[in-house]
């Protein structure tokens, strides 16, 4: 589980940083711009999590990442096909799809199946998600600039939050690894037979 997760992790994080910088660095960034930049985020994170829901062992998460990528999918698809798109309609989209997207990320926290660590992870991450979608509900009328700032700033965050705690799990996974390995008895090989006299092994005498 902490090897799936945690490379799923690694990979969003990484697609959330780049998307970040590149909304950030681009200069005179346009809303036709923007649209592309997010359907194409909101459809790779929709893949992401598919993907990590048909590598997870019980039913409750895959829902919950089943769910997700759903909501994803959907807020790409309506970023592009949305007739003449507009900072303003593209402000409520990016909102709403933050809000929904928190939301299901908590109560997916709390399908059974995930750990207690994993489920806090998700809850913050969660909550940031909300944060972000409120700001901009709340805002609708800034320009395609200043959502650019906003989305580039929200995907940093999120991209090394979701990256230092891949990098975590990856770590625990090992420690978890190495712990199991050094538990596990020492292998004897047939024919052979401990012997009282000094301790040591001999081969039996047919």
């Amino acid at each position: 589980m902490f090897k799936s997760l945690s490379t799923s992790l690694l990979v969003r994080g990484i697609l959330a940083v780049a998307v970040g910088i590149i909304a950030l660095a681009w200069p005179q960034v346009t809303v036709l711009a923007l649209v592309t930049l997010f359907a194409v985020y909101a459809f790779i994170a929709s893949g992401l999590e598919v993907a990590r829901a048909f590598s997870s062992a019980k039913a409750g998460p895959v829902f919950g990442h089943l769910l997700l990528g759903l909501v994803d999918l959907a807020a790409g698809v309506v970023a592009l096909v949305w007739p003449g798109p507009t900072a303003l309609v593209l402000v409520l989209i990016v909102g709403t799809w933050a809000v929904i997207a928190g939301l299901v990320e908590i109560a997916a926290a709390f399908q059974a199946g995930e750990q207690s660590g994993t489920r806090a992870m998700f809850i913050l991450g969660g909550l940031v998600s909300i944060a972000f979608g409120v700001v901009l509900c709340a805002r609708p009328g800034i320009g395609a600039i200043t959502l650019a700032l906003l989305f580039g700033l929200f995907n940093l965050a999120y991209g090394t939050w979701a990256l230092v705690h891949g990098i975590e799990l990856r770590r625990i996974r090992k420690t978890l690894h190495s712990a199991v390995k050094e538990t596990e008895p020492a292998y004897v090989k047939p024919g052979l037979v401990h012997t009282h006299s000094g301790g040591r092994l001999a081969s039996e005498v047919g």
